[in-house]
């Protein structure tokens, strides 16, 4: 049973965790580096309800997903969380895409870009217990196979 879990998150809420986590020194213009305080409010997208800032220094306008691999992407600020959690956490695309509203083809070219920058930024040193316990494990096992005709 699907769940709409979409419609328990404030959209504020998300977007404050987004901003922490995809600018921790704070939103700011990616072209000149002028800080968000020295822009101004341009517009609010339609989909995603995100606001778009114009800079006053170079004219470049930005978002909350600018620099991100969300940059160019239509989604809310609650898809976007969500999101990110389903496929760290290893659930189907198709669940995913039923849970958030999204088609699955949109969650397939999310995925792989959210894998990729998870593995890059695991740590490197050991573990600090000598055990390691594993319970499950997740493998893509590729495409099936055609028979020949």
């Amino acid at each position: 049973m699907d769940f709409p879990i979409i419609n328990l998150l404030s959209h504020e809420q998300s977007q404050q965790w987004l901003e922490e986590h995809f600018h921790p020194e704070g939103l700011s213009c990616p072209r000149c580096g002028a800080s968000r305080e020295e822009a101004f409010e341009f517009r609010q997208t339609e989909c995603s309800q995100l606001t778009v800032y114009r800079c006053r220094q170079c004219g470049q306008t930005y978002n909350l997903y600018s620099g991100t691999i969300f940059a160019r992407r239509q989604l809310s600020a609650p898809q976007t969380v969500l999101l990110m959690r389903g496929v760290l956490q290893g659930e189907s695309s198709a669940q995913l895409a039923r849970e958030l509203g999204l088609s699955r083809r949109t969650v397939m070219r999310i995925r792989q870009p959210i894998q990729q920058q998870a593995v890059q930024m695991q740590a490197e040193e050991p573990l600090s217990d000598t055990q390691t316990e594993a319970d499950e494990m997740f493998q893509n096992a590729g495409e099936k196979r055609r028979t020949a005709s």
